[in-house]
């Protein structure tokens, strides 16, 4: 079989080449985000408190978010390793951090002092709710509290949790609270309407990552064609709750469609692409696997019907006008689970391997890793999500 994504780690890498990365950031958000710049081409420098990254207990996770990158390690409360670490920035072209709101600050890496000694750095901090007014050093917990991402807390002169808590940026959290806030976590439904347990961490990725990278190297640009950094709050919380583009919709379209006047929303299961369309949902196989069919547009829908030999349903579709609460959809829907129902994954897949019609296996973590897709994900199982072309 001929393998149809080649990796770009080599190819791309000279994209970024001289921007120079102070990452401060621990955990998952943070080292992510550098890690997508090192695959660029970044020189990123890491650094770590005394006592090390916290992620540095999970070994090849660490591994995987961190090689290639110069580490050092400082005492944030000691001001002479405050001052090595102004000494990097100086020549820097962006610094990350996930500290609390004011922690900077207290530490005297806030912007105002940065931008004195560096006017074009950038900076961006990660944080699980953003912070209060413009920038503004909000009441804080102490100097003692650099935290984990998400704000874990560790205060270490809080005994209990009966502190005021003022704003949500003072609020602890992790990828689970950041995404039972955004409203995205409710959208993970199972088909009988009971709430699905991620185990992917969507707000630290795609809210806390992918959102500082691209806030990065926007401001990077800004900052050369100005000579003017800034600093900026990325709100992992705001962040996927604006990703909720499809949801915010897609309820509003069902109940026209369906001639439902009500103004409350269909529940996520029952959403346009949650479940309701025959043509887009998951169907169970005989050995409990499942199989995704994104069938959406009436000529794959078509082209599936054929493939399962079942020419009834070939008319029984959105794009004709067949809602999902016709009872016609909703027989198409018991139809085809009973057809998949009546054969194993592995089945399926052979069926399915030479058609074109937006059908696929849903595979495990194991089996994704084998298939050819992935063939060229390297010692940490990773691959780019870029590919040059020419």
């Amino acid at each position: 079989m001929t393998d149809v994504y080649v990796s770009n780690h080599g190819q791309m890498a000279d994209c970024l080449q001289g921007l120079r990365v102070v990452d401060l950031t621990r955990n998952l958000p943070g080292p992510f985000a550098t890690r997508l710049l090192a695959d660029l081409g970044a020189d990123v420098l890491k650094i770590e408190p005394k006592q090390g990254d916290p992620a540095r207990v999970f070994g090849k996770l660490f591994a995987a978010l961190n090689h290639g990158k110069t580490t050092e390690q400082y005492d944030f409360h000691d001001p002479k390793a405050i001052d090595s670490i102004k000494a990097h920035l100086k020549n820097a072209d962006m610094m990350l951090d996930s500290f609390r709101p004011g922690i900077l600050a207290d530490i005297g890496l806030d912007a105002k002092t940065l931008h004195t000694i560096n006017p074009k750095l950038v900076m961006v901090s990660i944080t699980g709710y953003g912070v209060a007014g413009n920038d503004k050093k909000e009441e804080s917990h102490g100097k003692e509290g650099v935290h984990l991402e998400g704000a874990y807390l560790e205060d270490a002169h809080l005994k209990d949790n009966s502190q005021v808590i003022h704003h949500w940026s003072d609020k602890a959290g992790h990828d689970i609270n950041f995404m039972a806030m955004s409203g995205v976590l409710d959208q993970l439904k199972t088909a009988a309407g009971g709430q699905a347990m991620p185990n992917i961490q969507f707000a630290d990725l795609a809210g806390g990552s992918d959102t500082a990278v691209i806030a990065l190297l926007a401001a990077v640009f800004a900052a050369h064609r100005t000579g003017k950094g800034r600093h900026i709050a990325i709100s992992m919380t705001h962040s996927l709750y604006n990703h909720m583009v499809m949801p915010k919709v897609t309820g509003k379209l069902i109940n026209r469609l369906s001639g439902d006047t009500s103004a409350t929303p269909p529940m996520p299961q029952h959403d346009f692409l949650g479940g309701a369309l025959p043509c887009y949902r998951l169907y169970q196989t005989a050995d409990l696997r499942y199989m995704a069919i994104g069938a959406l547009e009436l000529k794959f829908w078509q082209g599936l019907c054929e493939v399962l030999d079942l020419p009834a349903l070939k008319n029984i579709h959105w794009q004709l006008g067949v809602m999902p609460t016709t009872p016609e959809s909703q027989t198409a829907t018991r139809t085809m689970a009973k057809t998949f129902a009546s054969q194993t994954l592995e089945h399926w897949q052979g069926v399915f391997a030479a058609t074109d019609v937006c059908v696929t296996p849903v595979l495990n973590l194991h089996e994704a890793k084998a298939h050819p897709l992935f063939a060229h994900q390297d010692e940490h199982h990773t691959t780019s999500g870029w590919q040059q072309i020419n």
